[in-house]
């Protein structure tokens, strides 16, 4: 296998989802609780690319042996166009996934045990996104689920390795009792920052669903936009593209996050444009691409006005 199909494969275009909330976990750490530990980070940002990359190439490959429709098996699918051997892919998932994992039982041993906790919550909804008899990824389910873990616990757990334990969560055993504790404030300015990250991977997910309807009932996979039909499906898109800008207003308006996180705001007008866009025409060649932009529109300015705050 070459490195130009692995990198289709894993379809390496795709993990900007991962690094912005990274980004934005990790400058939430040095913005608000001035933190941060290079090596923790870095060994971090290795095992999320890994696990990241090893959940995509595992949809491609259950996407290709469940797949119905034949022409998207043998023409659509990586592995059916480039005639690549499941076995080889196999192989190179089991890989992917050992690596990550031994990353974070490193990085388990560098923090604490909280820390493998929220990695294996993680690594169990990663994995049962695209595997298993009843995969979630084919329920109504793939985008609650990748934008929690994503959006969610890839920050916290980006913020979380960077500062002093108990700064913003802590998890003490004292047989028989398990205390967990926290910062309330701390988590409730993590958990606005965190809306907009998790509702734009949201988002693409949604808009993927929503373009490939018609191929995801030939593939009998039931997606949330076969739920939500043609009427509440476009709300609910434009819903998760805006609420973004309305929690870094409140986070900043609550001195959760500093003023320069308001660059955000500069993405509205475009954003906007394409949610308007992508709901008249909801197609994976001609629009599906304004819900990638979007995501990084906002995550990008977020992270740039948090650095912006970290700087000056």
């Amino acid at each position: 296998m070459t490195l130009p199909i692995f990198l289709e494969l894993v379809e390496i275009r795709t993990k900007l989802a991962s690094i912005l909330p990274f980004a934005i976990g990790t400058l939430f750490a040095v913005s608000y609780f001035h933190g941060f530990n290079a090596v923790n980070t870095g060994i971090f940002l290795v095992a999320m690319l890994l696990f990241d990359m090893m959940t995509t190439a595992l949809n491609n490959l259950m996407d290709y042996r469940k797949a119905k429709d034949e022409h998207y098996q043998q023409a659509v699918n990586v592995i059916g166009r480039k005639q690549l051997n499941p076995k080889l892919v196999s192989r190179i998932i089991f890989g992917m996934l050992a690596g990550a994992s031994l990353l974070g039982i490193i990085l388990v041993m560098r923090t604490d045990w909280l820390v493998l906790l929220m990695g294996m919550a993680c690594f169990a909804i990663g994995i049962l996104y695209t595997w298993g008899p009843l995969p979630l990824s084919r329920l109504p389910l793939g985008e609650i689920f990748s934008g929690v873990v994503m959006g969610l616990g890839i920050p916290v757990i980006a913020t979380y390795i960077n500062i002093v334990p108990g700064k913003l969560i802590a998890l003490e055993w004292g047989w028989p009792t398990i205390v967990l504790h926290g910062d309330f404030i701390a988590i409730i300015a993590l958990g606005l920052t965190c809306i907009t990250p998790m509702a734009t991977i949201a988002n693409v997910m949604l808009a993927n669903n929503m373009a490939d309807l018609e191929e995801d009932e030939r593939n009998h996979r039931h997606t949330l936009p076969m739920y939500l039909g043609h009427w509440w499906a476009p709300r609910v898109y434009a819903l998760l593209a805006y609420i973004g800008f309305i929690a870094v207003l409140l986070a900043v308006v609550f001195g959760a996050l500093p003023s320069w996180a308001l660059l955000i705001e500069l993405a509205w007008p475009l954003v906007i444009r394409n949610v308007h866009r992508f709901i008249r025409d909801p197609s994976k060649p001609r629009t599906f691409h304004t819900a990638v932009v979007n995501l990084v529109l906002e995550n990008g300015l977020l992270t740039l006005g948090l650095g912006m705050g970290v700087l000056l």
